[in-house]
């Protein structure tokens, strides 16, 4: 496995592996890796001839300072795991590499997509996540990229952002990797403190159940249900439950046949959390 920290030295490493039959596969990180990320590293090894791998706590794309400074880091850590996974070629850039002007000035303009949810409640965020994901892309130029289902808006955004900057790149979604306990699989539960890691699963347990809710309960007294629930547990605030249309991510006002998807984001503490299911 090698490591590059600059574009240059990344870009020449993967200009040396690409011909006509080979195919790049890349997975986006902030690293803190865990069992979730390496099921991305997993899929893409199956589909591609090479894996790559970024790590970078993207700044842009937090519009929480203290968050952004709490992001934990396990570089070292990181690294291992990658190798055992058999990941090939690993970038770990600095920021002023990311960013040698200092600033990323572009707006991208989604629609409704990025006005709801977590759009609503991190203003910025999603711009961010385009900003860095767009770079990466151009460096990296791969075949196929792969994003985790837990972060169901975001894979949205990506693809939207694809189909507008006419990159050649197919995002796979991989579904969501959870705890035995059920808990989404996050870098963030690392920061979770011992009581709120034993009662953070209740989020899991409640979209579960509320799957189970659907022939049997309205759609508004479902979705009140579900934050009574979670509200209810000690050291659990719900931000946000909706309800939503897959495809545009817009509120539901009743249950239809085509899917729809359930979001939640909860604070444990100070510590964010977010989850989803497919209703």
């Amino acid at each position: 496995m090698k490591v590059f920290e600059t574009k240059n030295a990344l870009t020449q490493a993967l200009d040396s592996y690409r011909n006509g039959r080979t195919s790049i596969g890349f997975a986006p990180t902030m690293g803190a890796l865990h069992a979730g990320h390496l099921s991305l590293v997993e899929q893409c090894r199956k589909e591609n001839h090479i894996v790559v791998v970024s790590i970078f706590v993207n700044p842009t794309q937090f519009n929480d300072r203290s968050d952004l400074d709490n992001y934990p880091r396990t570089l070292e850590e990181d690294l291992k795991m990658l190798a055992a996974a058999g990941c090939d070629v690993v970038f770990t850039p600095s920021a002023e590499e990311m960013y040698p002007d200092g600033d990323d000035a572009r707006v991208f303009d989604f629609g409704l997509l990025d006005k709801v949810m977590e759009g609503a409640f991190r203003p910025g965020h999603f711009n961010g996540v385009a900003q860095i994901v767009s770079r990466l892309f151009d460096v990296v130029q791969p075949y196929r990229a792969y994003f985790g289902e837990k972060d169901f808006q975001q894979l949205a955004i990506i693809r939207r952002m694809v189909a507008m900057m006419n990159y050649p790149v197919q995002i796979a979604g991989c579904p969501i990797v959870r705890e035995t306990d059920g808990l989404a699989m996050s870098s963030r539960n690392a920061l979770l403190a011992s009581e709120q890691r034993k009662n953070a699963p209740v989020i899991a347990r409640t979209l579960f159940a509320c799957k189970e809710k659907t022939d049997v309960m309205p759609l508004d007294e479902l979705k009140a249900w579900v934050v009574e629930q979670i509200d209810g547990t000690p050291g659990l605030r719900t931000e946000y439950f909706d309800v939503v249309d897959r495809h545009t991510l817009q509120t539901v006002a009743e249950y239809k046949k085509e899917a729809l998807q359930g979001c939640i984001a909860v604070y444990a503490g100070a510590v964010r959390l977010i989850d989803n299911i497919r209703l």
